[in-house]
């Protein structure tokens, strides 16, 4: 459903609903949901609310304070922040009531017989973070898939959040104002980043986000899907990554990368396009990333000048 339109999310709640789940900040085109309009919706149908808040990090929004029960971030990104190790992480914030409609959550308000009949929701009161959500997901998910971190992974991930909010304060800010830069360009078609004011979500990302949307944003490049190439090969300091939230700045392109498996009618629901270009905006200076941007563009400028049927010289 649309993202942005709560009717659509309770339109399609139905009995066998069991959670509601959805990004406190979009990937690519940052479309940012109203999450107090769609948590109540759930909670009247008594559904858990899940959020991914890995693109807004803690640093820029607490989806509990606005209705969430359930938070997850990919440390991967900027928890981490060197792309240096996977990670993923599970934050309960045990506020959810699975007793309310025991029948709906038998492995968590019934015996369960794996585990010599324990009733989870009995045995579990969220003290010292033992929710009954979280130790069934420790006793059962990763234990039977394995998905547990090694010693120096989740080193790495520590040693990142120790600098979560300077990293995150310095990027937020420098990506801002790259946006600024890039819709003033010719070679720029639209820039997609709700901190521009004129933009559809303005107002509304404002009061929910107002410290700012993070280091990601996408751009639309005006000359059509033949000028992408041209663009990232002639970039030096972005480099062509798939991963975000790095110190480091990256691009990507989401159709023949993170979001390859869309058809354009996917691309098309998602805010895609065949020239849209993914930034994630790391710490360096914000005048060698602009410089560097710029020559990028000048690249695709004389590309597009060019007469098509003009001899290459090398």
């Amino acid at each position: 459903m649309d993202p942005l339109d709560p009717e659509a999310w309770r339109a399609a709640l139905r009995d066998t609903t069991r959670g509601v789940f959805l990004e406190s900040i979009g990937n690519p085109v940052l479309t940012v949901p109203d999450l107090r309009a769609i948590a109540d919706i759930a909670h009247a149908a008594d559904v858990p609310v899940v959020v991914d808040n890995t693109m807004a990090t803690p640093v820029l929004l607490r989806p509990f304070e606005h209705g969430a029960d359930i938070v997850v971030h990919s440390a991967t990104k900027y928890l981490g922040g060197h792309g240096t190790a996977i990670a993923g992480v599970i934050v309960d914030g045990g506020t959810f009531d699975f007793t309310a409609r025991p029948a709906r959550w038998p492995r968590l308000t019934a015996p369960y017989p794996r585990f010599d009949g324990i009733v989870f929701t009995d045995a579990f009161d969220g003290r010292e973070g033992r929710t009954p959500f979280l130790v069934l997901a420790r006793a059962k998910s990763v234990h039977d898939l394995g998905p547990t971190l090694s010693p120096t992974s989740a080193s790495q991930i520590l040693l990142g959040i120790e600098t979560l909010d300077l990293r995150i304060r310095r990027q937020t800010e420098t990506a801002l104002d790259l946006a600024r830069f890039l819709a003033q360009q010719f070679e720029v078609a639209r820039v997609h980043h709700p901190g521009l004011p004129g933009h559809p979500e303005h107002e509304q990302v404002s009061r929910l986000l107002p410290e700012g949307l993070g280091s990601v944003f996408s751009f639309d490049l005006a000359g059509g899907p033949g000028v992408v190439e041209t663009f990232i090969d002639a970039l030096e300091l972005f480099a062509l990554v798939a991963n975000i939230g790095d110190v480091r700045s990256l691009v990507v392109h989401p159709a023949t990368t993170t979001h390859s498996r869309l058809d354009a009618v996917g691309r098309a629901d998602a805010g895609i396009d065949l020239t849209t270009i993914r930034l994630s905006v790391g710490v360096e200076d914000p005048d060698d990333l602009r410089a560097d941007l710029a020559q990028a563009l000048q690249a695709v400028a004389r590309a597009t000048a060019a007469p098509a049927d003009a001899p290459v010289l090398r």
